[in-house]
This record gives structure tokens, C-alpha cells and sequence, in this order.
């Protein structure tokens, strides 16, 4: 990677007309059926190593495998060899980056995940944007691509994960190798740490784009009860807001708009002079 320093700060240029060696990664698992379209639509800008885990992983957020092994295996799907981890989307970047790859890509691209990954407490949650944590951790430029429905979503989702739905991800995979493309050949700006891109379904390359801030929203109760103390997840959608929509990533998408939204990682607050005092005794 070279860096170009300019007026509006340090910039990571890995590509700028030269070859660029990415690492593919998701949470949906090696059968996602938006994996393949993604890795050939990224093909046609440089090299691409694909690491993922053997089955759905969603919901995981940066969870790194601490208390069992990892079992890596390779397959090969259409004439593309992919590594499967048993472990999750962060361990796969971990693995990319320091164990299966010769030398660190210059890129990780994640996804394409089947539903939207807006809002905030999405975000935190979603394993998709968490292997583009551990990608920034490992000092590795990412992006985080999603695409979901505004519509029915058990409906949706069902379609999005059959066999019918070919045309869409070859078209949102077109849609996707636009959006990197533009940022490797324009950099990585100080005032983004990764970058997380939502799409709706319908989404092509007219789709006009947004880059929006992040919606301050929650959700609501995850778990139901299926027998006495026996709790499984179940998702019924929604947001809680605790703040408003507009110039966010969920307003941009509810209205047909691809929501791009760089992301700044956890960073140290501030507190008025008279709480410091209190807490610093």
C-alpha cells in the first residue's frame, strides 16, 4: 500500500491504476448465494483470496475464537477456491491476513450480507461489519457491504437465499465492484476507519448514492420463550429510534438510495469539568 499525503490528510491508495490484492470474507456462510457474484465482479479489479465460515455466522458481531480450534478446509466452488473456517467472520480476516494469505491484502471486502446492516445497534451487531473491525485492527483499509429489502423481509429473505435470486446479486455484485472500485482508486480519508455500504434489493448502477451518517436506532426484544427457560431468536424487525432519521443510512435506503456511511471506531469521550471532578475525586 502507498500512502499520498494531501490537503485533506493521509490517504491509503492500494490501487490508483495498479493491481490490488483483496480478501473476500462474509457472515452468511460459503453456500451465501451473493458470495460467487461478488468474488467475480471484484475479480476484474485485481487478485482475490476468499476465507469464510462454513455456515451462517450472522448476528456475531467481532467474535474471535478463544476456547476451541478453528478448523480450516478448502473447497472449490465454480472453478473458485475458498477457504472455510469453523470459526467466525473476525477469525477469518485474523486467518486471512496473518495465516493462509502469503502477505496482507490490501483490502477486505465483506458480504455481500443478505439484509440490511443500518442503524446502530445493527451495526455493532452484525458479523459482516465485524470482520471489517477486525480488517481495521490487523491495519487493513474495509468495507462492509449490505443489501436488504424495505418490503416483506421473511418473504424477501426466503427468495434472497433460493436459487432464484441469481439476477439480483449478479447485479448488486456489479453495484458493489463499482463502490470499491471508486475507493481504491480515490483512497481511504483520515475521517473514516471502514466503510459500511447498504443497498437495497432494486438497486443498480443508476441507483443514485448517499453517504449519510449512521442512524441512532435500537431494536427491540430478540428472544422468545419456546419452552420453560428454553429461549430462541427471533427476529421480528423494527427499529427503536432515539434519534432522528434524516441524513442516515436508514432514511437513504427507505427511499431507494444506496446509503454509503464511513465509520469511526470507538474513540475516547468527554465529560463537563464538574463530572471529571466527581469521578477523579
Amino acid at each position: 500500500m502507498v500512502n499520498d499525503s494531501n490537503s485533506e490528510g493521509t490517504r491509503v491508495r492500494p490501487y490508483a491504476g495498479a493491481m490490488v490484492r483483496m480478501l473476500i470474507t462474509n457472515d452468511d456462510g460459503v453456500d451465501s448465494p451473493a458470495l460467487l457474484p461478488l468474488v467475480t465482479a471484484l475479480s476484474a479489479l485485481g487478485d482475490v483470496d476468499v476465507v469464510v465460515p462454513d455456515r451462517e455466522r450472522s448476528w456475531i458481531a467481532k467474535a474471535i475464537t478463544r476456547h476451541e480450534e478453528v478448523v480450516v478446509e478448502s473447497t472449490n466452488r465454480r472453478g473458485v477456491t475458498i477457504h472455510t473456517t469453523t470459526g467466525y467472520p473476525a477469525d477469518c480476516v485474523q486467518l486471512g491476513v496473518y495465516s493462509l494469505l502469503e502477505s496482507p491484502p490490501d483490502l477486505v471486502v465483506s458480504g455481500i450480507n443478505i439484509g440490511f446492516n443500518h442503524g446502530l445497534a445493527y451495526t455493532l451487531s452484525s458479523g459482516t461489519v465485524g470482520a471489517a473491525v477486525e480488517a481495521w485492527i490487523a491495519g487493513v483499509p474495509a468495507v462492509a457491504i449490505s443489501a436488504g429489502t424495505n418490503g416483506d423481509w421473511p418473504e424477501w429473505v426466503a427468495l434472497a437465499r433460493s436459487g432464484e435470486s441469481t439476477e439480483m446479486w449478479d447485479r448488486l455484485a456489479a453495484v458493489s465492484r463499482d463502490i470499491v472500485a471508486a475507493l481504491l482508486d480515490h483512497g481511504f480519508s483520515d475521517g473514516a476507519d471502514i466503510i459500511s455500504v447498504n443497498m437495497p434489493e432494486d438497486a443498480d448502477i443508476a441507483t443514485p448514492r448517499r453517504v449519510v451518517q449512521i442512524a441512532r436506532v435500537g431494536y427491540e426484544r430478540l428472544f422468545v420463550e419456546r419452552a420453560s427457560g428454553r429461549f430462541a431468536h427471533e427476529y421480528g424487525g423494527g427499529f427503536v429510534h432515539y434519534g432522528g432519521l434524516k441524513g442516515t443510512d436508514v432514511e437513504a435506503t427507505r427511499k431507494g438510495e444506496i446509503a454509503i456511511t464511513p465509520l469511526v471506531l470507538p474513540q475516547s469521550g468527554s465529560v463537563p469539568d464538574a463530572l471529571r471532578e466527581a469521578l477523579e475525586g
